[in-house]
C-alpha cells in the first residue's frame, strides 16, 4: 500500500506563546479528525521547529512525499513568496506539494459563526446584528478582495450588515467600522475576529471592538478549521492519487 504524503502545516510563528500553542491544539484536533496519517508543525519565524529543520528531519528518516500546508486565511506574501523560498531549500530526495491556503471555505464561515455564538449571540440574533470581519490586513490587493468577498458572501446569510475591517497595512480599523454600523442602525454590534491564533494584530482587533457588543475569540482549533486543512491536503495529493488510479 502506498504511503500517505507526510502533513506539514506551516505556521508564521510569534513571539506570543498563545500563538504555537494554538497551532498545537490546531494541528492535535487534525490528527484527531485523520487516525494514520502523519502530521508535522513547522515555523516560519521565532519557534522551533523552522520549517527547514523538519523538512531536513524527513528527509534523514526516508520519507520521501510531503504536502507543506501554509496555515493561513488569505493567499498573500507568505504564501506567495516565504514559504515557496523555504521549500524550495529542501532536501533533493524530497517531494513537495504546496497545498493551497485555507480561506475562503463555508467551513470557516461557520466556524467564525461558532465563535460568535460562544460569544453570546443565538441564530435568533443574525438579522438585527452587524458584523465585522476582522482579519490581520495585509499590503496585497489579492488579499484585500478576498477579506471584502468573503463579508460580501457572509451578509447574504442573514446577518443585518457584514464590514471587513484590518488590523494592519489596509483601512478601515476595527473601530471604524464598528461605529459605521452603528450608524447603519443595527441593534447589536459583533466583532468576528478572522484570524486563527493569538497575537499582537488579533490583541489590536480586541482593542478596536472595546465599543461592539461582542467580540468573539480567534478560530484556534474549531473543528472547522481542522476539516478545512484536511480538504487542502486531500485537494493537494489528489494529482497523485490520480495519477496512480487511486
Amino acid at each position: 500500500m502506498r504511503t500517505r504524503p507526510v502533513l506539514l502545516v506551516i505556521a508564521h510563528g510569534s513571539r506570543d506563546p498563545r500563538h504555537a500553542a494554538t497551532v498545537h491544539a490546531l494541528v492535535e484536533r487534525v490528527r484527531s479528525l485523520r487516525p494514520g496519517l502523519r502530521v508535522e508543525t513547522g515555523f516560519l519565524d521565532f519557534n522551533v521547529p523552522t520549517v527547514h529543520g523538519v523538512l531536513e528531519s524527513l528527509a534523514a528518516e526516508g520519507v520521501r512525499d510531503v504536502v507543506a500546508l501554509p496555515l493561513l486565511l488569505t493567499r498573500a506574501f507568505h504564501a506567495k513568496a516565504d514559504i515557496p523560498a523555504v521549500l524550495r531549500d529542501a532536501p533533493a530526495r524530497l517531494r513537495i506539494r504546496q497545498a493551497e491556503v485555507l480561506g475562503p471555505s463555508p467551513l470557516l464561515l461557520s466556524a467564525l459563526e461558532r465563535r460568535l455564538y460562544e460569544a453570546g449571540l443565538t441564530p435568533a440574533d443574525k438579522s438585527s446584528t452587524g458584523v465585522v470581519l476582522a482579519s490581520a490586513g495585509s499590503s496585497d490587493p489579492e488579499a484585500i478582495a478576498v477579506i471584502a468577498d468573503i463579508a460580501r458572501e457572509w451578509r447574504h446569510t442573514g446577518w443585518c450588515a457584514v464590514r471587513p475591517a484590518f488590523a494592519s497595512a489596509s483601512l478601515p480599523r476595527t473601530e471604524d467600522a464598528v461605529r459605521e454600523l452603528r450608524r447603519l442602525g443595527c441593534a447589536r454590534v459583533a466583532v468576528a475576529p478572522y484570524v486563527l491564533a493569538p497575537g499582537f494584530l488579533p490583541d489590536r482587533i480586541a482593542r478596536g471592538a472595546a465599543e461592539a457588543d461582542v467580540c468573539a475569540e480567534v478560530l484556534g482549533a474549531a473543528p472547522e478549521v481542522a476539516r478545512v486543512l484536511l480538504e487542502r491536503y486531500d485537494r493537494a495529493r489528489r494529482p497523485a492519487l490520480t495519477a496512480l488510479g487511486a
